[in-house]
């Protein structure tokens, strides 16, 4: 996967959960785009007119903790997240991105190295973080191949119809 490119915003507050991402009530769909416009209402209602199409979440430890639910990844998929890069992640959410095909790097000390707004360059392969805006670099662990085949394929039921 090539290098990712994005504005970063920002969720330095622990344990963000599914309910956080997005509300229970708004669980009565599947679209991504409808989703979308409520993805983070509970903390920044703003949050989805905000995002550009690329643009990298940067969390603080146990993102995406709670229920197991799909949605949340929908609904941050839907704003143009590109990536989601966190301290650390729930496992289920974690494993919930991937298999939708939403980029999921954990790299302790993020939060640190970043501000709301900054552009910042990713290269999962390598593992290696970059903040354009300050000049500040982290590394984490390089995303293996195949966790690669499977974001770019769009998730796992893409990349198995694709490897047939």
């Amino acid at each position: 996967m090539r290098k990712i490119r994005g504005k970063v915003h920002l969720f330095d507050i622990p344990h963000i959960n599914t309910d956080d991402i997005i509300p229970a009530r708004y669980l009565i769909t599947d679209k991504e785009e409808e989703l979308a416009k409520h993805a983070m209402e509970m903390i920044d209602p703003d949050f989805p007119s905000k995002v550009g199409d690329g643009d990298i979440l940067v969390a603080s430890i146990n993102f995406g903790c709670g229920s197991s639910r799909e949605h949340a990844v929908w609904a941050i998929r839907g704003t143009g997240i590109r990536a989601v890069v966190a301290e650390s992640f729930a496992r289920i959410f974690y494993r919930n991105c991937i298999n939708n095909g939403l980029l999921a790097i954990e790299m302790p000390g993020v939060t640190k190295l970043v501000s709301y707004g900054d552009e910042v360059e990713i290269d999962p392969g390598n593992g290696i973080f970059k903040n354009l805006t300050s000049g500040d670099e982290g590394r984490f662990v390089p995303m293996p191949d195949f966790i690669m085949d499977i974001v770019e394929s769009g998730g796992l039921i893409e990349y198995i119809k694709r490897r047939g």
